[in-house]
């Protein structure tokens, strides 16, 4: 129990409600799932009354075409919700998959709770409410700098342009990135492989150094000062 706690406390969506308001309005309120690797949690056109906080594991949402490819549009981990984004709209139809990367768990909460006055004591729902904007346009934001790296026509363009929003989200050029290769190469919508050779061309040449998800960015060039322009 405390280390759901712990979880709710370092999400954005419950920041500012006490340790005693979140069991008690919350963590009450909620369900545990588990979920294996693979296992799907929401699909297209699925009418989404809930939203839900990572407790463990990795949430992949992605969109996946006829051809079998797909599209990782964001890897949600411990401390993240989903569902937000469907509840508040009109018609709560999900437009995306999100599917478990690997073994997971989830607290599951009504809809209810952010939408129906009376739901929750009126302070707590003021605080929800005040967080869920920051958090829907944060959301928003982001889809915002992904649409911005895909806009890149080379692969080279994307790999630095979203290397440097790293960098400058974290404000070192040494940093850790959310995603696996393979979810990197979803992400920026590119061939695994070419993903992996290009990375490598460009720590021969001197503009990066990684291992694993750990890269430093070591120039930018101008795609830097292009990224900064839209900070």
């Amino acid at each position: 129990m405390n280390v759901i706690l712990a979880v709710l406390e370092r999400c954005r969506l419950f920041q500012g409600l006490p340790p005693e308001v979140l069991e008690r309005d919350i963590l009450s309120r909620g369900g545990l799932r588990v979920y294996e690797r693979g296992g799907v949690l929401v699909t297209p056109g699925d009418r989404v009354d809930w939203f839900a906080v990572v407790l463990r594991g990795k949430v992949q949402i992605s969109q996946i075409f006829s051809d079998g490819t797909s599209s990782l549009m964001e890897a949600l981990g411990p401390g993240y919700t989903l569902g937000t984004d469907l509840v508040c709209t009109r018609s709560r139809r999900s437009p995306y998959y999100a599917i478990a990367a690997g073994d997971l768990g989830i607290l599951r909460l009504p809809g209810a709770l952010l939408l129906e006055p009376g739901a929750l004591p009126v302070e707590t729902r003021r605080v929800l409410w005040r967080n869920l904007l920051t958090v829907l346009s944060d959301d928003n934001l982001r889809k915002h700098y992904r649409l911005a790296i895909l806009s890149q026509r080379g692969l080279r363009d994307r790999v630095l342009v979203y290397l440097t929003m790293q960098a400058e989200r974290r404000g070192t050029a040494t940093f850790r990135i959310p995603f696996s290769r393979e979810e990197l190469a979803a992400f920026l919508c590119v061939n695994r492989s070419a993903l992996s050779h290009e990375l490598s061309r460009m720590e021969a040449e001197g503009l990066i150094r990684f291992h694993k998800n750990e890269f430093t960015l070591l120039s930018a060039g101008e795609t830097g000062s292009a990224w900064s322009a839209l900070e």
